[in-house]
């Protein structure tokens, strides 16, 4: 079969202030039709500047240096800008990664979807009005006429995808682009999306090239793998083969790393230590006021306990209630019911006040680091200063203290002493949150609660701040509450769990318990969606199971308040 894309020896590099970096060296992929090519590495890679410049979107300053990409025959590269603008949403559509970040806030749902079919040439309201809501139904959108009407955020995460997959998918293209599509996504809107693009494929025999750093993702939708690091393909093939069979040391490492529900994990669970939990939460309730109609009820009657030195998971789909919760115990907010117990400290009798004086003392007890160490840095402030912050803020010690507490803290956390002066955009993902960790270990806190603290990394990435927490854990005795959405990664790291759905706590207990015998259909859902495990569907075109070792719906919209 000729393949429907050819990339052939591409090079790209980028104009920097140190010069010309060369950012793809010399990769070559195929991706056939109604087939799926994964291409797979870490932040860095290459994965995103190869599928740029397929669709001719380099930045500003990217170029392509040399090779040759293929779309039938048809060399992209020789293409002029309005050339191109006829090939894209035409004959290859895009999925972008972020669905918060990719619509058109202003813009209604209908408006986005119809974009594409405008731009080439449609000019039929009523006939644009009703391929519209034929996508939106077929990408399995409820009401699509009401939903037309809606704005992004009146939509969860997981319609959100489905809309730019309707999008994408508006003109029938030939090739499909898919960057990072689930990464962002719950296990069970994960699972939904990628049936829904297998399922699409089938139909229409439109070829994917998938990009994920999901090996386990990978292994179940994907016929071929390309392996980049650094810019250059590490190796490629048959996927079963490349991850049943790797050759390269990059590729095992990458599948050492990867979580895994299927793999035996070697750990030991965390001795409590002796005397009261830490943490005590009983009858948690939290509703949020909404004009016009009843509250809603973010979390309802939750309760658990977590022992002193041990980590505690709080797992659930978008809008389960488990950030709701993790600020709870952070001191962020009034609860509307219920006692949160942090040691000697009624965190609900703080009244959500950070301004009081015991809000203040508090923050020394328990740290919150938040999902995305790129939103949740000062772009304006150096390393140094992020991570001396909260030491100013307490008054303790002096410059020159200080100085000594943020380097140290910095050691602690595997960071070499010059990020001290640099800002954030100078550092990977992976050194941000170790920056973001830096910030909150420094007050000393017993507690450090985790929201999604590592969803947004690479596997690779990923298993270093997972160890890092471990042995910081150890070293230090901190108490960890560890929120996710990633199964196999809380089968790794907690000792207890608890599982929220809509806002309730369903299940509750020691994790290889949970997750061995689950007792609750929520829990059972959740444990099969995870990729990897051999359970979840895996889409209309059988997919061969993760190799060991290897890694690891539909939504309400007001469900996303409950976050």
């Amino acid at each position: 079969m000729n393949p429907l894309l050819n990339v052939r020896d591409l090079r790209i590099e980028y104009t920097t202030g140190r010069g010309a970096v060369r950012a793809v060296d010399g990769v070559s992929l195929d991706v056939e039709p109604g087939r799926v090519t994964a291409l797979v590495g870490e932040s860095g890679s290459g994965k995103s500047s190869v599928a740029q410049a397929v669709i001719g979107l380099l930045a500003g300053n990217g170029r392509v240096t040399g090779g040759r990409v293929d779309l039938r025959g048809q060399d992209l590269l020789a293409l002029s800008e309005r050339e191109l603008r006829a090939v894209r949403g035409r004959r290859i559509g895009l999925v972008p990664q972020d669905p918060g970040n990719s619509l058109n806030p202003v813009a209604t749902i209908g408006a986005s979807v119809a974009a594409g079919l405008r731009i080439h040439g449609a000019r039929d309201r009523r006939a644009t009005r009703a391929r519209v809501l034929d996508l939106l139904e077929r990408v399995g959108i409820d009401d699509p006429a009401r939903r037309a009407r809606q704005h992004p955020h009146e939509l969860s995460g997981g319609m959100r995808q489905r809309v730019l997959i309707a999008a994408a998918l508006a003109l029938e293209p030939d090739l499909l682009i898919a960057d990072e599509p689930t990464s962002a996504l719950d296990v069970t809107v994960q699972a939904t999306v990628l049936d829904l693009l297998d399922e699409l494929r089938a139909a229409t025999g439109t070829g994917v090239l998938l990009i994920t750093h999901d090996l386990a993702v990978a292994a179940e939708r994907s016929d071929a793998v390309v392996v980049l690091r650094r810019g250059t393909v590490e190796e490629s093939g048959a996927t079963a083969d490349v991850l049943a069979r790797p050759r390269a040391d990059y590729t095992r490492a990458l599948l050492a790393d990867a979580p895994s529900l299927t793999r035996v994990v070697d750990r030991t669970p965390a001795a409590p230590a002796a005397g009261p939990p830490l943490v005590r939460v009983e009858g948690l309730r939290q509703e949020f006021r909404r004009r016009g109609t009843g509250p809603l009820v973010a979390v309802d009657d939750v309760s658990f306990t977590v022992a002193r030195g041990t980590t505690h998971a709080i797992v659930g789909e978008s809008g389960s209630g488990k950030t709701t919760t993790g600020r709870a115990l952070a001191g962020f907010g009034r609860p509307t019911a219920g006692t949160v117990r942090v040691g000697d400290t009624d965190v609900t009798a703080l009244g959500g006040r950070l301004t009081s004086r015991a809000a203040r003392a508090y923050r020394r007890t328990a740290q919150l680091v938040h999902q995305n160490p790129y939103a949740s840095l000062d772009p304006r402030l150096d390393v140094g200063t992020i991570v001396a912050e909260p030491l100013l803020n307490h008054r303790l010690g002096d410059a020159a203290e200080r100085r000594e507490r943020v380097a140290h803290q910095l050691e602690v956390v595997g960071l070499p002493a010059d990020v001290t002066t640099r800002r954030p955009r100078e550092l990977s993902g992976g050194q941000r949150q170790r920056v973001a960790i830096a910030r909150a270990l420094v007050l000393e806190p017993d507690l450090v609660v985790l929201d999604e603290a590592v969803s947004a990394l690479d596997v690779s990435v990923q298993a270093q701040v997972l160890r890092l927490l471990a042995r910081l854990q150890a070293d230090l005795g901190l108490t960890y509450v560890f929120i996710s959405h990633d199964l196999a990664v809380v089968r790794q790291v907690a000792d207890t769990v608890s599982v929220l759905r809509r806002g309730r706590q369903v299940e509750s207990g020691r994790v290889q318990d949970v997750f061995a015998d689950p007792r609750h259909p929520y829990t059972r859902e959740l444990l099969d969606a995870v990729p990897g495990t051999g359970r979840s569907r895996g889409g209309t075109v059988p997919r061969q199971p993760v190799p060991t070792p290897g890694p690891g719906a539909r939504r309400d919209p007001h469900e996303e308040a409950r976050r």
